[in-house]
């Protein structure tokens, strides 16, 4: 069945039908659109309006009639595509880890858009000292009075419009701050990982230019993996995760560092 409604939906409706697409065409390499419009219930038109964004996005290839996946390390490192993905539950995780922030604080926030939604939640927590590699935190904090605002340089990478390399953590390992929160694109109950070893390697000096420690995720990265390390959950002294997250998981992860989990609106 089709809809007749408004071509698209809502925003966020948008969001959790593309995030649908994506992932059938990950769990199956290719598929039509006509596959994919009735997987969703939307037309043949707006089936082929979110291709066209999946596609601009790095997600999915298009081709006659339909589209091919494209490797998760393109797309999972996007941006543009992440922005998108699971909004509600960053902006729930993000509110339970701003208790953590007290005035007066120096923090550390790293390119994840869990930090992102962070960072528009801790104007309100001034006087602090925010360390970031993300131009769209530096954004977010110029011009906030009581702010002494740190960027941190290198090379910019398009696909996180943010800074990364050697020089980004030279620049991190001369700091130390009260507080690093960071997110990451998997974890299990033991180790945390991330597909892209340039971003490990910032992600690592963050963590160790921090006196605390903070892990922002979402349930949709839990019970993952990717290809590199990046260290173990015990190395976190928080946790923040939303409540989607398995309970079996959620008693596992409880035994390595402390749990807070953020509560979602209905």
């Amino acid at each position: 069945m089709t809809s007749t409604g408004t071509p698209g939906g809502s925003a966020r409706s948008q969001d959790a039908r593309r995030q649908t697409i994506t992932e059938y065409v990950l769990e199956r390499s290719t598929a039509t659109a006509a596959e994919l419009a009735e997987l969703t219930g939307v037309s043949l038109m707006t089936v082929h309006r979110d291709l066209d964004e999946l596609a601009r996005l790095g997600v999915v290839r298009k081709f006659r009639g339909g589209v091919s996946a494209l490797p998760s390390s393109v797309f999972e490192s996007s941006l543009d595509y992440r922005m998108g993905v699971n909004r509600a539950e960053k902006e729930a995780v993000a509110a339970a880890a701003a208790e953590l922030v007290e005035p007066g604080m120096s923090v550390m926030l790293d390119d994840s858009t869990s930090a992102l939604a962070l960072a528009r939640l801790l104007v309100a927590a001034v006087p602090l000292t925010v360390v970031t590699n993300a131009r769209r935190v530096v954004e977010v904090f110029a011009g906030v009075p009581q702010t002494r605002l740190i960027g941190l340089g290198g090379e910019y990478s398009h696909t996180h419009d943010s800074f990364l390399g050697v020089p980004c953590a030279e620049a991190i390992e001369a700091l130390s701050v009260d507080m690093v929160l960071v997110s990451t694109s998997a974890m299990d109950a033991r180790t945390t990982y991330h597909q892209e070893q340039d971003v490990v390697m910032v992600k690592r000096a963050m963590l160790a230019a921090g006196h605390r420690k903070v892990l922002l995720m979402d349930a949709s990265k839990t019970r993952r993996t990717a290809l590199h390390r990046l260290c173990p959950v015990d190395d976190f002294d928080h946790l923040v995760v939303d409540g989607a997250v398995e309970p079996s998981l959620l008693t596992e992860l409880r035994e390595r560092t402390d749990v807070r989990v953020a509560a979602t609106g209905t």
